[in-house]
């Protein structure tokens, strides 16, 4: 199996930035052994700002320094009507991001905080690049690191702005007045996100990354699909982009990036750049992009000793998680956060938080198993691990998909391939006594997995692999999870293509792999291919809101999809036998969406520190009622 570790965790003793003092954002600690005047010096010094900027990512991923897992495509995931909050009575963030509301003026700083601190150390890493004499010979090495520079500042900018809306632009490691104030997203940020992309595109190298962990230039065109389809749809309001009218979008002049503008016609050229010439392909069995179907459960299922995991038993072994090409570092994975075991258990610190080095999203998605004094058995959880049980699947998604399925006729093995159906899968499971909004379902996707073979009830599979050594946290049920969190596969390329165009060879090829059948192209089956494709991979909710478009009101795709939550059975504080109906803790989802276009409240103590030349969004403001953003105790 091969295990890929982010370079930039082995150097973060070097992520020192040299950049202005200065309050504003808050942003980054400062170093002063090192100054913009001797460092960086050689080429050697580039790669290690280059992994600096890159180790953001791991802190975004597995961090948690907020309640909830900082990964903002979970939160992503709990704002959808793919998740519900759940997990237990005191898990108050991650019912706050599913309900729309917040518990306190800062809640939601962690990202705010992290992303700026990421952009922070990209316009450092680009800034200073030249401080280097290059030799000729190092030309495409200095290209490469620049261009790098450049996509992480596209990346961390992009997830900043459709996390908080309008916000700084941050150019520039010397923060002037002007760059403090609040801009237009649609305006002036997007087309900085998306020359970011652009000169990153032009400056690497045409080559594959091929799992280092690395962005390259196949990257960048995929996220300049997403983002220029994202501008397009939310704030432009193209709702159906292959018979619409989607404007060009005007380019800044840098490094990388001539000016001039993007039409979506160069979108789709770039999409196909990278079928054509990335050398990409979908795994052939769907199931061999999650860890549950690593070879040492294969085994288990066929060896006739102990438990057997049925689901996985009729897959061609070459075809499991740890085979050459699959899992991490797979032939469709074109970016990604990637961990390693250096886990710690202490919380604290924003950029060194030391749990950061663990994929935590199979912790916060982990079973709640409750039987009394049985917590975590194997008994009742093979193959799956426990852990902390929020950010459920929704009833919606399960019985939205299991009506595709009737309709059509087929089974698709994707639904199985996500989703736990706990009463029929784990037919001992016992519901945690002060567990809430439990649908009847858990995550497959990123679930960590036990095995006979493991020592013990909540240790990992990841234990048993050729290399092993346990992370210092010393809890595996915590510390030891090192599946890759998909940041963009190939499968989004071809959905996207076939999105743009109007072309259904693109996405039958994804309807083939999953075994249901081929269609035409049509709006509808795109947005269903896409929710079952990157199902709990935190899509689905930008994907709602470009289908919306900005203040589309309570009609909207988005408002009514998460509406159609409401009045959901769900069991709340263990018992399965008295279900509740789901309802909105405050006033109702398509309200709030309708509010708040989708956006989260910017932190109280970030405005303050601007001198509130940064105003809070809609729906989050003293023009909306407090009683309806503010948290609420429901169960």
């Amino acid at each position: 199996m091969k295990k890929y570790i982010l370079s930039s965790l082995a150097v973060l003793s070097a992520a020192a930035l040299f950049t202005s003092c200065n309050d504003m954002l808050d942003t980054d600690p400062r170093v002063t052994e090192l100054t913009a005047a001797t460092f960086p010096g050689k080429p050697a010094d580039v790669e290690a700002l280059n992994a600096a900027t890159y180790s953001i990512m791991n802190t975004l991923g597995g961090g948690d320094q907020s309640g909830v897992c900082n990964n903002p495509f979970y939160w992503w995931c709990m704002m959808s009507d793919d998740c519900y909050g759940s997990g237990g009575l005191q898990d108050n963030v991650n019912k706050s991001l599913h309900h729309f509301t917040t518990g306190s003026a800062n809640q939601y700083e962690a990202d705010f905080i992290l992303l700026y601190g990421g952009i922070s150390r990209a316009n450092n890493q680009i800034e200073t690049i030249d401080n280097v004499i290059w030799k000729d010979s190092e030309k495409a090495q200095r290209d490469q690191l620049l261009g790098e520079g450049y996509f992480m500042r596209g990346f961390y900018t992009l997830l900043l702005t459709q996390l908080y809306g309008d916000v700084p632009l941050i150019t520039s490691t010397t923060i002037t007045e002007e760059m403090q104030q609040q801009v237009s997203a649609e305006e002036v940020i997007y087309p900085q996100i998306l020359s970011d992309f652009v000169s990153a595109k032009n400056l690497m190298k045409p080559e594959r990354a091929n799992g280092s962990g690395h962005a390259d230039k196949y990257a960048a065109e995929a996220f300049i699909a997403r983002a220029y389809m994202f501008w397009a749809g939310f704030y432009k309001k193209v709702g159906e982009l292959a018979t619409g009218s989607a404007p060009a979008i005007d380019l800044v002049e840098q490094e990388g990036c001539p000016g001039g503008s993007l039409s979506q016609a160069d979108v789709v050229a770039g999409l196909k750049d990278i079928v054509s010439n990335g050398g990409y392909k979908l795994c052939k069995d769907f199931r061999s992009l999650w860890q549950y179907s690593n070879s040492l459960l294969w085994d288990e299922a066929h060896d006739g000793v102990g438990h057997a995991y049925a689901f996985i038993a009729d897959m061609d072994r070459n075809d499991c998680f740890d085979m050459p090409g699959m899992g991490n570092g797979n032939t469709e994975e074109i970016f990604q956060i990637q961990f390693l075991n250096a886990s710690k258990w202490a919380i604290g610190g924003t950029y060194n938080n030391p749990r950061m080095y663990s994929n935590y999203l199979s912790c916060f998605w982990g079973l709640r198993n409750g039987a009394t004094n049985d917590n975590g058995k194997r008994d009742k959880t093979y193959p799956f691990n426990q852990g902390w049980g929020q950010g459920t699947p929704s009833c919606n998604i399960w019985d939205d998909w299991t009506d595709a399925e009737r309709q059509g006729g087929y089974t698709d093995i994707r639904k199985l391939g996500t989703l736990i159906d706990l009463d029929n899968e784990l037919e001992a499971y016992v519901y945690e006594k002060d567990d809430n909004e439990e649908s009847g379902y858990a995550c497959k996707k990123y679930a960590d997995v036990n095995l006979d073979a493991c020592a013990a009830d909540n240790d990992s599979w990841w234990s048993q692999c050729p290399g092993y050594s346990s992370s210092s946290l010393d809890n595996k049920q915590q510390g030891d999870h090192f599946e890759d969190f998909y940041l963009m596969r190939y499968a989004d390329v071809l959905l996207m293509l076939t999105e743009l165009t109007g072309d259904a060879q693109y996405m039958n090829q994804v309807q083939r792999r999953a075994g249901v059948p081929e269609t035409p192209y049509s709006l509808k089956a795109v947005q269903n291919e896409r929710r079952w494709e990157f199902a709990m991979e935190g899509l689905r909710f930008n994907d709602m809101r470009r289908w919306s478009g900005i203040d589309s009101g309570e009609n909207s795709y988005a408002a009514k999809a998460l509406e159609a939550q409401s009045g959901k059975q769900i069991v709340c504080l263990g018992d399965k036998a008295n279900k509740r109906s789901l309802q909105h803790m405050t006033c109702s989802w398509k309200k709030r969406y309708a509010d708040t276009n989708g956006f989260l409240p910017k932190p109280q103590a970030q405005i303050v520190l601007m001198n509130f030349s940064m105003k809070q969004n809609p729906g989050w403001d003293e023009n909306t009622p407090a009683s309806e953003w503010t948290y609420k105790v429901i169960y």
